[in-house]
């Protein structure tokens, strides 16, 4: 169960390990994460790349491909685990229920079809009604996230758009069949910052009107600022500190979460050097024994060296994998 506190969870996924089984060896991806997301919230999930965001919403939407697999750990929404249902019953709440904005819009958008066809099948499948209805709501979420001419480019080819284009379909492909949860794959990547906010704005409204929760899945604490209630920090495949967002960045615990905090740029600071963290992520196969983080960490010990700590919690809505706060204080 995990550590964080909060209102009773709509998804709850509880000791989540997604592996991926290769020639090379064994890949934790994902490995032992718990994370809570209740009605009405914004969780945000934040980390470097390759730390297993995406592969753990790839896990709630049953997307893992081979030769990935959920290998241990339950994912229940709404109190079911999706791990235990067929394909038949996932179908019918992906795209309806649980919805996702992917990170690469022209990989996952068909470039045989118009991206007006490809929106309204969510809703002719999911809400059976007809294709003129379905074109009207479609053109009216198209309106919604800033598309220009939303009419014309109903009929438009994914290859006849802009990258901002493509993410703002993308974004409007979720948000149609107003879902309970939504995963947000760094939805705001290929947007100017203008557009940023009017999505950042999109979905808070979206939570706001629908109690849609939303998986934030993000490397931009900024974004995290605006928008979250909870967040989760990730590190090679571990959640490493996890709270409240205001208590996260007025109370950093952890070293690694200090650190992309200190690596943000500041305003008014342009004649500083920009603060990096030592070193590159581990390789998952060859994982340093102790604390994943400890080769980069400023503040590891022998012990962090040889020993892998565990999520101490420091109140209801803080925890963090350190032992500078195993006692529940910090040393």
């Amino acid at each position: 169960m995990s550590e964080l506190i909060i209102e009773q969870p709509l998804l709850n996924i509880n000791g989540l390990k997604t592996h991926f089984f290769t020639k090379r060896g064994v890949v934790p991806s994902v490995d032992g994460v718990s994370i809570e997301i209740p009605a009405g919230k914004i969780i945000g999930i934040v980390g470097e790349s390759g730390c297993g965001k995406s592969v753990t919403s790839l896990s709630v939407m049953g997307l893992v491909q081979r030769p990935g697999k959920v290998v241990e750990g339950t994912i229940e929404f709404e109190g079911k685990n999706l791990l235990n249902i067929n394909k038949t019953q996932m179908r019918k709440i992906r795209g309806n229920e649980i919805s996702m904005i992917f990170q690469e819009p022209m990989t996952s958008l068909n470039p045989v079809y118009t991206v007006g066809r490809q929106v309204s099948e969510a809703l002719t499948i999911h809400e059976n009604i007809d294709r003129d209805e379905a074109k009207k709501r479609v053109i009216e979420i198209f309106e919604s996230v800033g598309i220009p001419e939303a009419g014309k480019r109903f009929n438009s080819y994914p290859h006849q758009l802009s990258g901002g284009l493509r993410q703002r379909i993308m974004i409007g492909m979720a948000m149609i069949c107003s879902p309970k949860l939504m995963i947000a794959d760094e939805p705001t990547t290929a947007l100017d910052v203008t557009i940023e906010a009017q999505i950042l704005h999109l979905m808070r409204e979206l939570r706001n009107k629908n109690n849609t929760s939303i998986m934030m899945i993000t490397h931009n604490l900024g974004v995290v600022a605006e928008i979250c209630d909870y967040v989760y920090v990730m590190y090679a495949g571990k959640v490493m500190e996890q709270a409240e967002v205001n208590e996260l960045f007025d109370n950093t615990l952890h070293p690694y979460t200090d650190g992309l905090l200190r690596s943000m740029p500041r305003m008014n600071s342009s004649d500083e050097k920009l603060y990096s963290i030592k070193g590159v992520v581990p390789n998952l196969m060859k994982l340093p024994k102790g604390c994943r983080f400890s080769p980069r960490c400023e503040r590891a010990t022998e012990r962090c060296l040889r020993q892998e700590p565990e999520l101490y919690r420091i109140d209801n809505n803080h925890s963090v994998r350190c032992f500078l706060y195993e006692s529940g204080v910090k040393k």
